[in-house]
């Protein structure tokens, strides 16, 4: 019996430890006209997503790291690019799952 209340105690005192650990991430989004835009990213896009527009753009700051989030359609095709503050290609996002 004192080995179950011992491996309950150890169990319980992992969950507790779990729980505390604190999210220290802070991003701030700021949106950005496609007007002022780096060349780099527009030529990009212009480039490599023929016949996309860009619908909107958005600056991402989180962890003293500064990134550029764009929205470009085509038709019914919707992507976002990622792209660091030198305007220069990081990923591509994985689409949203329309609810």
């Amino acid at each position: 019996m004192k080995k179950v209340l011992i491996v309950i105690a150890l169990f319980m005192a992992v969950l507790a430890v779990n729980a505390q650990v604190i999210n220290t991430t802070d991003s701030t989004r700021t949106v950005v006209k496609v007007a002022d835009l780096q060349k780099a990213i527009t030529v990009n896009i212009a480039k490599d997503y023929v016949g996309y527009t860009i619908k909107e753009a958005t600056s991402v700051t989180a962890n003293n790291i500064v990134t550029f989030e764009v929205v470009v359609v085509k038709g019914t095709a919707t992507e976002v690019l990622v792209y660091d503050k030198k305007g220069i290609f990081v990923k591509k996002l994985p689409p949203v799952p329309k609810k």
